[in-house]
């Protein structure tokens, strides 16, 4: 019975990531607002009613798809701030992590991007959600470096914001610059590290 349970549950389980992958492959061409279930489903290749066992409606699976996006990355992104190495080692981490990502996970990181601000609330609020979880992280991060002495927590708070902030625009960076010419993705990695430079400059004259 067990082993049979377990197969039930493997074959849901692979059923529910092909909703997730053929919606993600929609996206790529539209934002959710304008997915219809039927689209997804045929794209699946199963009946409209077989969604409704895996999903409550389409904004629950763009939430699901949040999670999958970025549910991941909360390594990533502490990695990125890590207190190892000097400052310009770190800004060169953070932005050879952020590029490796876009160029293995553009799709995710597209969503992302336009779903941010898009027409599904619950989307656009699970999307903030990880986004503050990624600022305490940062957070808790950046209070283990010695510069962060005298900080109190709201100004730490709002460094973090900083940072997980330029995560993204330099993804969205990133992402435009795809399929461009190597030289334009040295522009983007150039100007990614000016910018990061100017928060880490801004960061340390902050108790001054």
């Amino acid at each position: 019975m067990s082993h049979t349970l377990g197969i039930r549950q493997a074959q849901k389980q692979k059923t529910r990531q092909a909703f997730l992958d053929a919606a993600l492959a929609l996206l790529e061409e539209q934002s959710l607002s304008s997915l219809g279930l039927r689209e997804v489903t045929r794209a699946v290749g199963v009946a409209p009613t077989a969604f409704y066992r895996h999903f409550r409606s389409t904004a629950d699976l763009g939430v699901a798809l949040v999670d999958e996006a970025l549910g991941s990355l909360h390594p990533m992104v502490r990695t990125t701030v890590s207190t190892a190495g000097g400052s310009e080692e770190r800004i060169i981490r953070a932005i050879e992590l952020i590029s490796h990502h876009v160029d293995t996970h553009p799709a995710h990181v597209r969503f992302i991007a336009r779903e941010r601000h898009g027409g599904v609330q619950p989307v656009r609020e699970a999307i903030r959600d990880q986004l503050e979880r990624f600022a305490e992280e940062v957070k808790a991060e950046l209070a283990k470096d010695p510069e962060a002495a005298g900080w109190n927590d709201d100004d730490l708070l709002m460094l973090a914001h900083l940072y997980v902030d330029q995560m993204l625009i330099t993804a969205s960076l990133f992402l435009e610059a795809q399929e461009a010419p190597a030289e334009q993705r040295e522009r983007v990695t150039r100007l990614a590290r000016r910018q990061l430079r100017l928060i880490t400059v801004g960061r340390s004259h902050w108790l001054d």
